[in-house]
Formats: structure tokens, sequence, C-alpha cells
């Protein structure tokens, strides 16, 4: 079994995953990654959608989203928030899911790229997400980039919730730089539970290669999803991509 389908996974990080203040940062993501895509109107997918933190959005400006996610745990939380609203939930491994040419645009946000153990199931992956788009249609995907990590003063963080919850990640980088393992460690008293796992770790130039080969054109890399420049400033690794 990968990390990712562990469900045991999902249920005791979810908390210090979607706190209340991302969910809240999400009007400002969606209108960003919006106006950064060029897309205004169509079919929308959300890769690794989670609890439609995203989606939901996105379906209340009128587009129609079909939201994919392999964790039936996170699902459920999506079909809580998204009660009433006109989301279409698969659950499915986003390697698997293919709709030839149905979507203007398609997300893959919150570092969900990168999952797998090797480079060229990552690579067959945009493979099919260029598939499921329309010609012309755009990608958004949002990393943790390689410059991004290397540029932190401390790659060791915490957060302690209201209740006296303590969250700790630290981003280790495994030799060659092509792979961070991430520690997770969430304390409550004298309880604590732990998690790691490893993701593929790109450059910039590397995404970009990448998404060219998959069949992408057009393809521009950002500093955030504010369109800033991806130099030392930035904060994440952003790539809009167009299906050639």
């Amino acid at each position: 079994m990968q990390w990712f389908e562990n469900e045991d996974y999902w249920q005791s990080f979810y908390p210090s995953m979607f706190s209340e203040r991302r969910f809240q940062s999400a009007p400002e993501e969606v209108d960003r990654l919006l106006a950064l895509s060029g897309v205004s109107q169509g079919a929308v997918l959300d890769l690794c959608c989670g609890p439609a933190r995203h989606a939901l959005l996105l379906a209340q400006k009128g587009f129609q989203v079909t939201g994919v996610d392999r964790s039936p745990f996170l699902l459920n939380k999506a079909r809580e928030r998204a009660a009433g609203v006109g989301i279409e939930l698969v659950q499915s491994d986003v390697r698997n899911f293919l709709r030839p040419g149905a979507f203007d645009l398609a997300l893959s946000l919150f570092t969900s790229f990168g999952y797998f153990e090797t480079r060229e199931e990552d690579l067959e992956l945009l493979r099919t997400i260029h598939k499921n788009l329309k010609p012309g249609g755009v990608l958004v995907i949002d990393v943790m980039g390689r410059e991004c990590v290397a540029a932190m003063p401390c790659r060791a963080q915490w957060e302690e919730s209201a209740d006296g919850e303590i969250f700790v990640q630290y981003a280790e980088i495994l030799p060659g730089w092509t792979r961070v393992r991430t520690h997770w460690l969430l304390a409550r008293g004298d309880h604590a539970r732990q998690f790691a796992f490893e993701l593929n770790l790109y450059s910039g130039q590397e995404l970009k290669l990448a998404l060219e080969i998959a069949g992408f054109t057009d393809v521009k890399t950002f500093g955030s999803l504010a369109g800033t420049p991806y130099d030392q400033t930035a904060t994440r690794l952003v790539a809009r991509a167009v299906a050639g």
C-alpha cells in the first residue's frame, strides 16, 4: 500500500491539513487561479480534490465541476460541504480517471502532484490530464518547488491549535535532491502520532519540461497563484500549461 492509500493518515491529519484558516484562504486562491488560467467558464477537473475546498467555490461561480479523489473519507467531507451544490464527486485514482476532451480547466493544487514512486508515473499522469482537456484547455499545477525548499531558512514548522494540539512538520531532502521525505507529528497531551511520506521534488525547469513532454504548450512557471515571478522570492512552484 502506498502512503496516500492509507485512510488512517487522512483521518488523523485532516484537522491540521484542512484547518479553518485554509478554508478561509480558498476564495482568494480561487480568484487568483482563475485569473492566472484565463478560464472564465466551462468544465473544471479538480484532481485530488480533498474536501472540495476549491471545487465548491468554483461550482458557486457557475463552473461545471468534477472532483476526483481516491480517499472515501475526504470525499465524504466534500459531500458534506457541497450539499445542495451541483458538484460531481468521483472516487478514483487520478491516474485512472479518463474522460477525453471533457474539460476546459484542470487543477492540481496544494502539492497533490509528485505522489508516485517514479517520475515516469508522474509523466503518465500529466499525459492523462492532457487527454482529459479540450484543445486549448488549461492546466494549473501548484506544488512546493525544489528552489522553494532550498530557500527555506528552516525546514521544520509547527503550529498549535486553539485546543492545544500541536502539529509539527519537517522536510527531509533525500540524496540527489529529487525527492523529499516529509515527517509529520501530531501531539496532544501525552499522546502523539507520526507519519512520514515521500514526494518527487521538481525544479521549475524540470516541471516545465515534463509538461512539454506530456504534450502541453505555452508552459509558464510562477512563484505563487498570484502570478509572481518564480525567482528567489517564490513561495510555491505554480505552472500554467495549455493542452496542444
